[in-house]
């Protein structure tokens, strides 16, 4: 484990789990690495990194003064404003007290706009094309601005992003978040259309989407989530809005550092099989992968405040004969700097790879491992239990959310089984065994689907 930053910024840290051990002949690397990020320093209520390189301090850089500190954060809040919102109409009143809620949760100086989406985007304050500063005042003013919101208009999710995308570039801030409320499917934009905007502004901005109701696709909300690096939830109650919204945006004011990538360094001849985010939530990030140097590679995890994040990497390294040992992967938390200047290291660990003829070294799974593999396999077998049942499949629905809830049992996901118990009769967890329930609420079977990711972590 190792760790580089001082004592007034986000302290990272890694630490790997792993078995190292492999049988002659063995090619497969497993580890969970733990990143921590504590102790950032906030100043007048603004996010603050200010750190010292090990390698001699940071450059200029978009959103940070000349010794790294991040000047503020901007967020911009992405308000569902089509028809579908006015039924029943205590829907949309409760968006705008949602969204005034938000913006009473944004600190003094830090950016933020509120958007109206339908089949377009607009501007609802502050207006031409830009950001205001947080303060008494503006916020005021934007809560003014929010009584002119009313229900009209078809969804088309992607330009509500783009026009976020747009105000969060221009304003030319370090932390740069979005909030995003739908109430139903994206009907006015192909699958295409929106697949692109997520493309183009993918690493330029975090977003959170929240679906309210039940008249959303769920594929389409945690898609939006997934590709911004954001959080993704039901609130199946209009009245759970305002308590809901307050949260995403304490946990937006809580971002300290932005743009950290895990950057991970192979041997020759290896080849990274995948990197996935394992708790809080799963993520696959195996495709985002972006070639950082030599057998080197960038995979995002967008904004950090004070949290802890687990990543699982599976590397695939040439086989070699009992007794060689072998650096399988160096993994690094960096913060890239714009314009090709050196990168700063915020934390490094690393995975090993040593050749044993002890089978019960080889063959030992190391419990992190274990335990986050089996939650990667709850959150897919969900899934496939619930399209499953959504096609009339019957007995593939039963045993993909039986095996969901012996896992869930194993692991002690309590949440996740006490969602599974609202879809299906448990008869015994410990075996999986169960019974798919005849009725289930819209709510349920949604909420259940949108939260299969969570995970919970391993008990010490």
């Amino acid at each position: 484990m190792a760790n580089f930053a001082k004592s007034s910024v986000p302290r990272f840290s890694a630490e790997v789990y792993q078995n190292a051990y492999l049988p002659e002949g063995g090619r497969e690397v497993n580890a969970i690495v733990t990143v921590t990020a504590t102790g950032g320093g906030t100043s007048g209520g603004l996010p603050l990194f200010a750190a010292a390189t090990d390698a001699g301090g940071l450059g200029a850089a978009r959103g940070r003064d000349s010794v790294g500190a991040v000047r503020h954060a901007g967020v911009v809040i992405m308000v569902d404003c089509s028809g579908s919102m006015d039924y029943p109409p205590t829907k949309m009143r409760n968006a705008r007290d949602a969204t005034a809620a938000a913006i009473d949760t944004v600190r003094d100086g830090v950016a933020f706009a509120v958007v109206a989406g339908t089949h377009q985007a607009a501007e609802v304050y502050p207006g031409g094309g830009r950001l205001a500063t947080a303060d008494p005042t503006t916020r005021e003013q934007a809560k003014e601005a929010l009584r002119k919101l009313s229900a009209g208009g078809g969804t088309a999710i992607g330009t509500w992003l783009r026009l976020a995308d747009r105000l969060l570039t221009d304003a030319d801030v370090g932390i740069r978040h979005g909030i995003l409320l739908t109430d139903g499917r994206n009907e006015h934009e192909s699958p295409q259309d929106l697949r692109a905007t997520l493309d183009a502004c993918a690493g330029r901005f975090t977003c959170d989407a929240r679906g309210v109701g039940t008249d959303w696709e769920v594929k389409e909300v945690t898609g939006i989530a997934a590709a911004l690096l954001g959080t993704a939830d039901i609130v199946a109650d209009p009245s759970g809005l305002a308590a809901d919204f307050t949260r995403m945006m304490e946990a937006a004011m809580g971002k300290e550092v932005a743009d950290v990538t895990l950057r991970l360094w192979t041997p020759q001849g290896a080849e990274v099989a995948f990197v996935k985010q394992v708790a809080p939530t799963v993520a696959d990030l195996t495709g985002r992968r972006t070639e950082s140097g030599p057998r080197t590679g960038d995979y995002p995890t967008g904004s950090w405040g004070d949290e802890s994040r687990d990543y699982h990497l599976c590397v695939r390294v040439p086989a070699a004969e009992v007794g060689q040992e072998m650096l399988a992967a160096r993994v690094s938390l960096v913060l890239p700097e714009p314009g090709g200047s050196a990168p700063q290291t915020l934390a490094q660990g690393l995975v090993r790879a040593v050749w044993t003829d002890d089978m019960a070294a080889s063959t030992t799974i190391n419990p992190q491992v274990a335990h986050y593999t089996g939650q990667a396999e709850l959150a897919q077998v969900i899934q496939q239990g619930l399209d499953a049942r959504k096609s009339g499949d019957a007995d593939g629905a039963t045993a993909k959310l039986g095996r969901a809830v012996q896992l869930a049992s194993a692991s002690g996901n309590e949440d996740t089984a006490k969602l599974l118990a609202k879809v299906v009769d448990v008869v015994d967890a410990a075996t999986g065994t169960v019974r798919l329930k005849a009725k289930v609420t819209e709510a349920d079977e949604m909420t259940l689907e949108t939260r299969s990711t969570k995970t919970v972590r391993v008990k010490k």
